[in-house]
């Protein structure tokens, strides 16, 4: 199991707390020649610890969000490239700029089938306000006919994607379906609802924040 960074970080510096002050013990008997070369070593170690303490800490979302990608809110959006129904590819970064959502999804999933028209009601309803809409199919687990199928039945008018290995519904850690993520258009989360179906009036509220930039206040 991966021990996280900040125990580390502590368990690190009260090892050095305790080896040390036990060190200088033993060193009264020691030569001064003997205990130059002592205080030189401990002085390399101690550096070398508290080196690793500060390359090891853990960065803030503020801090680290515009430059890490991660499938967390605060954090850059992870990118992707992924062949559409129309038979072109389509990548998330290719729509820097505009509000995009996200939404992880598979035909034999009712919760999918239940919000996805208020989906393309808002679609229609912001996309001339730069709202873009990915409807990630999760191929892996999925039948691309069936999806396609269940795609022209709601007829969706935005991208249908087919993530045929999982490789990016991976890159964004999707437990369940549906989940979905809303990025400004600096590229950048501003939120993640897992499970569904979303009601249309927060779809309409997290769509206007996610127009609105960082911040989120439309």
């Amino acid at each position: 199991m991966r021990q996280n960074p900040v125990y580390r970080q502590a368990n690190a510096l009260t090892i050095s707390l305790i080896i040390i002050p036990a060190t200088l013990l033993k060193w009264k008997l020691l030569d001064m020649d003997t205990l130059r070369v002592k205080w030189i070593s401990l002085v390399l170690i101690l550096g070398a610890s508290l080196a690793w303490i500060w390359f090891s800490r853990l960065p803030s979302a503020g801090a680290a969000g515009s430059a890490l990608a991660a499938p967390r809110q605060g954090f850059t959006a992870p990118d992707f490239d992924l062949p559409s129904s129309t038979g072109e590819n389509i990548s998330l970064s290719s729509l820097k700029g505009k509000a995009v959502l996200v939404n992880f999804w598979a035909s034999w999933c009712p919760p999918c089938q239940a919000e996805m028209p208020a989906i393309q009601r808002v679609y229609q309803e912001y996309r001339d306000q730069g709202l873009e809409v990915l409807a990630v199919n999760t191929t892996m687990d999925d039948d691309p006919q069936k999806a396609r199928q269940f795609a022209e039945q709601m007829g969706l008018t935005f991208p249908v994607l087919f993530d045929t290995y999982n490789k990016t519904a991976n890159a964004y850690q999707v437990r369940s379906l549906p989940s979905t993520y809303f990025i400004d258009p600096s590229g950048r989360i501003q939120e993640v609802v897992i499970g569904g179906p979303m009601a249309e009036a927060l779809l309409r509220v997290r769509v206007e924040q996610a127009l609105a930039g960082p911040g989120g206040v439309p």
